[in-house]
């Protein structure tokens, strides 16, 4: 019963009329797993955005870092918090603050940014359990559904059956989109993040997090498939009737830490959540 079939080429030729992140955002996301750019470069970038450099003082300042003293300046937060903080820092509050809201009935734009940062925590949080790379993890988590939003902006009117028909039908909202509109999130959020030029292991793990089986191993897709499922489990984003997307038995096998660590995973990203959703403003 498709509305409007869009294909993944149709999709990426809409992808320039969205908003870009920041230009330091890009290149610190497309840089994750190397450690190429210096704390003096990324002091100097991010001097040229006066809006990114406050909100990542506001973080830095938030009561997640648990700072005794206040932050001053970017070269003070890269010295008492580190490299690898900071970039988490600047990429949380770069993305979160590059999209307006959606006019489309029943996308909840707050609701969909506090299941981001959930699952982001969450994604953080499990990488440190499995021995991956926790910036990449948190990166991963934040991006996931990176497509909803696209789709939601740029195509408003079929956006609101979406969502209404996944209501009615009590579907998951990838089933209601590709009913509808012949296209996902997770299809059109890797389309975004190649157009942004996002290392591959981004672009996969934001393409297959709702299908990780279908991909050739779990590694970082099933990280972001595991902390997507996390998040809904905690209910992050507010919403009464959220649903937990299934877990395919070989990725649970390949991906759960163990129920003690993931006790204290939980625990941990419940802390966090309220103080990073604070110093964001989402």
């Amino acid at each position: 019963m498709s509305d409007l079939v869009i294909t993944p080429d149709q999709f990426k030729a809409r992808v320039r009329e969205l908003p870009s992140l920041p230009a330091v955002v890009m290149e610190l996301i497309a840089c994750l797993g190397n450690e190429s750019l210096s704390s003096e470069e990324l002091a100097a970038k991010l001097s040229r955005d006066p809006a990114l450099s406050a909100k990542t003082l506001r973080m830095a300042n938030s009561a997640f870092y648990g700072m005794t003293r206040q932050i001053g300046s970017i070269p003070e937060a890269l010295t008492i918090l580190g490299m690898r903080t900071v970039r988490t820092v600047v990429v949380a509050a770069g993305v979160t603050g590059s999209f307006k809201p959606p006019q489309v009935p029943g996308f909840e734009f707050r609701g969909f940014w506090r299941h981001a940062v959930g699952t982001a925590l969450c994604g953080q949080a499990l990488a440190h359990e499995l021995r991956m790379d926790s910036d990449i993890g948190f990166a991963a988590g934040l991006l996931h559904d990176i497509g909803r939003i696209a789709l939601a902006c740029s195509y408003s009117d079929v956006y609101a059956k979406v969502l209404a028909h996944q209501r009615q039908h009590d579907l998951l909202l990838v089933d209601a989109e590709r009913s509808l509109m012949g296209i996902d999130h997770a299809v059109a959020g890797a389309r975004i993040a190649e157009h942004w030029r996002f290392s591959p292991v981004i672009v996969e793990a934001i393409e297959f997090h709702h299908a990780p089986s279908m991909h050739h191993g779990p590694g970082l897709v099933g990280l972001a498939h595991l902390a997507d499922a996390f998040s809904h489990a905690l209910g992050f984003s507010g919403d009464a009737d959220e649903t937990v997307p299934p877990t395919p038995p070989d990725i649970w096998a390949a991906m759960f830490p163990g129920e003690e660590a993931c006790m204290a995973a939980f625990a941990q990203v419940q802390n966090q959540f309220e103080d990073v959703c604070q110093a964001l403003q989402v």
